[in-house]
């Protein structure tokens, strides 16, 4: 599992899931929004620390600026 999220990506996913996280626990999003946001929230949150993204892995998409060696 290679990283594929670069440095402006992850501040990106960090703050995103951050701001969405705190929106459904002091309410600001309620019912059904306030589910999204917890999901949306930790799943950006999670790729952002972790660095990799399976949606990314997918679509081929890299936004590392250092690239790992493939595996052969």
């Amino acid at each position: 599992m290679a990283a594929n999220v670069g440095g402006a990506d992850k501040v990106i996913r960090v703050v995103l899931g951050i701001a969405l996280l705190a929106a459904g626990l002091f309410h600001v999003a309620t019912g059904g929004w306030a589910i999204a946001a917890y999901v949306v929230g930790t799943i950006a949150l999670a790729t952002g620390l972790f660095g990799f993204c399976p949606a990314w892995a997918i679509f081929k998409v890299n936004t590392c600026s250092v690239r790992h060696a493939q595996p052969k």
